[in-house]
């Protein structure tokens, strides 16, 4: 049944619009045009403020299961229905560095699931294993290692189709392995890794225009030393997600890096779980316990964050000196398009999901509507 969307601030991810119509029908959009058509069902939104729903590519649980340590469909249910609570309407849940059966288990429950589910849960960010220790913040010493060739083999081979982003320290491959993933069609990512800015700009020319929360588990800007950081900002096609709770990173840092990243700057939560139910958890040698609203583990590094997508576009919002229209894009078509999915999600746009948020002007009230 076709419904219309009506009395709403649109932001379509490519302008905002205060006379339109968004026409859906089984969970598509059909159209965006000006008019109300005749005979049909209607939607008031009473005047808030309309966007697509918002996009986190790094995900590590929902209220209840960590899906490193519980890889199963049940916690790809609880990310994806607790995400919604939030305002996000899509997902890449994240793995982080595991055994070569826990990869296989976490693909294979995906794979699984979106075969039953036809929602927002678009794959798996693979994070690591494939890391530099000296960088590996809170992944298990214990599952951190360099790729071997039939390793690697096995995970593009098994999982391509499901894994979306994995995230890698390229110091650890060879030549032959990096060009291996590249051509897999997976988007790497950088990250955990200790690579300097002239090797990383190496990198950046074979094709990588991903990084792993910027700022964080990376060389830093030095006035001698520019680091990765140094390398991100001055390459214009590479994509740098942030981690935007005020612990992460400055709330000063992450205004210098919008000031020169613009439009290839976005949103991520990394949210170790959601909702801040989860006091305490420990999985293997992987610990984390909520401290002033951040996870940590007994080292006292960041173990994961906590907020949700919603929370970071009002800290987006209210720190950053932008726009609303910003922040909504930066978790919206920013994020669709640094993972190549900007041609179905992340807009509102004919033939895109009809998967939306509403929200006031300030953010204070963010809600989901989904079809």
């Amino acid at each position: 049944m076709k419904q219309a969307l009506v009395n709403s601030v649109i932001h379509t991810g490519e302008e905002v619009l205060t006379n339109g119509v968004v026409i859906v029908e089984n969970g598509i959009i059909i159209s965006v045009q000006s008019e109300i058509p005749e005979g049909i069902s209607l939607i008031d939104l009473k005047g808030k403020h309309l966007s697509a729903g918002f996009f986190d590519i790094q995900i590590n649980g929902g209220e209840r299961f960590y899906f490193s340590q519980n890889p199963t469909e049940e916690t790809l249910q609880d990310i994806y229905e607790t995400s919604l609570k939030y305002g996000t309407t899509h997902t890449l849940p994240c793995l982080i560095s595991s055994s070569i059966e826990t990869i296989h288990q976490g693909i294979e429950s995906i794979r699984n699931y979106k075969e039953k589910h036809k929602n927002g849960v678009m794959g798996m960010h693979l994070e690591g294993p494939f890391l530099n220790p000296l960088k590996r913040g809170a992944h298990s010493a214990s599952q951190v290692r360099k790729p071997t060739n039939s390793e690697l083999e096995e995970i593009i081979r098994y999982g391509k189709d499901v894994i979306k982003i994995i995230t890698i320290a390229p110091e650890c491959f060879t030549e032959d392995q990096l060009n291996l993933l590249l051509e897999s069609g997976i988007v790497v990512s950088i990250g955990h890794t200790t690579i300097t800015y002239d090797e990383a700009q190496h990198y950046f020319s074979k094709g990588i225009k991903l990084v792993t929360h910027l700022f964080n588990a990376m060389s830093q800007l030095g006035h001698r030393e520019p680091g990765l950081v140094g390398a991100i900002f001055e390459n214009e096609a590479v994509y740098a997600p942030i981690i935007l709770d005020g612990a992460h990173c400055n709330y000063a840092a992450a205004r210098i890096a919008h000031t020169l990243k613009k439009d290839k700057l976005f949103l991520i939560s990394d949210a170790a779980f959601l909702g801040r139910k989860i006091q305490n958890f420990k999985w293997e040698d992987f610990d984390a316990h909520l401290e002033n609203g951040f996870y940590r583990n007994k080292e006292g590094n960041l173990a994961g964050a906590a907020i949700s997508m919603d929370e970071a576009v009002r800290n987006a919002f209210e720190n950053l000196n932008i726009s609303l229209d910003e922040a909504i894009k930066m978790a919206t078509c920013r994020v669709a398009s640094a993972v190549n999915m900007g041609d179905k999600i992340g807009k509102i746009k004919k033939g895109f999901s009809a998967s939306f948020v509403t929200f006031n002007e300030d953010l204070s009230l963010i809600e989901t509507l989904h079809y």
